[in-house]
């Protein structure tokens, strides 16, 4: 339970504030553009902090880990809560993505340690269905929240949820610590997270000032380049000492699952994102209209997820992966139809379909 709580709060805020930004725009002052900062920071910090979950878990231990993304999750959560400008609440979610980046690899690190071999697949189902719960209500509640008082809420939220996982880690999980102290690769760390950065910021802000015709969006691609080639160049010849294990690329299974992982990523990020505001300003939804028919998206995940797991093991994967593709470009079919002029029918069933593709997909390439 405590475990499951700990996720719930990560994938629960990964959805629980889209449904907010068109209110917290107008709060906070900010544009169409500045505003999804809000969600990239978020998700671009959450990217370049995962790989260290391992070396920290290494040096803190796992439980000690645990308790302080949780604590530090909660805390910039408060702090999102309190922000009173754009800026502030940037920071605000860079610490949670910071934080909240270890959530999911220790929770699932910590179940297949706590349970035998022959009850893992049941025990990762069980917490698989808790975790689900959090882009179903998500939405809904982000909705709820921001119509009844006002967005700070869907941040305070995870305040009484983090406390109860916090006291649950602390008082049932073991405590253990690994004996393997591995040096961090900080040059190879920093090149990466600076090669994202940079990248991140071209692509967010090339639109507003004409891509290359600005010197901003060539400094930030040249910056974007240099670092990302210091970073392979290392990598290549630092050996066992390097940030990233180059090892690792000659698995074709998990190349190929990287690859799928970083397409279906992107296009559950960028749907996630852009529905929201689009029904709120283009077809004038009431935010909690707009929480309702987005969530049904969570509610094919999650059935997603019951099917995969039966599935895996008696149908060949590349097969179950091809169809989570299939599914997942029939509904993207059905949203480029998209017009101002939809019925509530017109949303949520594409939103089911591609929920239900998205999740089988992602466990069939994390199988893989």
């Amino acid at each position: 339970m405590s475990l499951m709580l700990a996720t719930l709060m990560q994938t629960l805020d990964s959805t629980i504030a889209n449904v907010a930004l068109p209110h917290m725009q107008g709060t906070l002052s900010a544009s169409q553009d500045e505003i999804t900062w809000v969600l990239t920071s978020y998700i671009v910090a959450a990217a370049i902090a995962t790989p260290l979950t391992g070396w920290l878990s290494s040096h803190l231990g796992v439980k000690r880990l645990l308790a302080v993304a949780i604590g530090g999750f909660t805390l910039a959560s408060a702090l999102c809560g309190m922000s009173e400008t754009l800026t502030q609440i940037i920071a605000s979610r860079l610490l949670q993505g910071i934080f909240g980046a270890s959530l999911v690899p220790l929770s699932q690190s910590i179940l297949l340690d706590i349970n035998p071999r022959e009850k893992q697949g049941q025990a990762m189902a069980v917490w698989g269905m808790g975790v689900m719960v959090g882009p179903i209500l998500g939405p809904t509640l982000g909705g709820w929240l921001t119509d009844s008082y006002n967005w700070r809420w869907v941040f305070f939220i995870n305040l009484p949820v983090g406390a109860f996982a916090l006291f649950g880690v602390l008082t049932y999980l073991p405590d253990t610590r690994r004996a393997i102290r591995n040096m961090l690769d900080f040059f190879g760390f920093a090149t990466l997270s600076i090669a994202i950065g940079a990248f991140q910021a071209m692509l967010d802000r090339g639109e507003q000032l004409d891509w290359f015709s600005s010197l901003e969006i060539r400094i930030e691609a040249l910056i974007a380049v240099i670092s990302f080639a210091f970073f392979i160049v290392h990598t290549m010849t630092a050996g066992e000492r390097s940030f990233f294990r180059a090892t690792l690329l000659r698995d074709r299974n998990f190349v190929t699952g990287t690859c799928f992982i970083f397409v279906i990523g992107a296009v559950m990020y960028a749907t996630r994102a852009l529905l929201p505001p689009m029904l709120q300003s283009l077809m004038n939804y009431p935010v909690a209209t707009t929480g309702l028919v987005t969530a049904p998206s969570g509610v094919g995940t999650m059935i997603a997820m019951l099917v995969a797991g039966r599935l895996l093991g008696k149908i060949e994967t590349r097969l179950l992966l091809l169809g989570g593709f299939l599914i997942s470009a029939f509904a993207l079919y059905l949203m480029m139809g998209y017009t101002i002029v939809l019925s509530a029918s017109d949303i949520v069933w594409p939103g089911v379909i591609q929920g239900f593709a998205r999740a089988s997909a992602s466990d069939w390439c994390s199988s893989r």
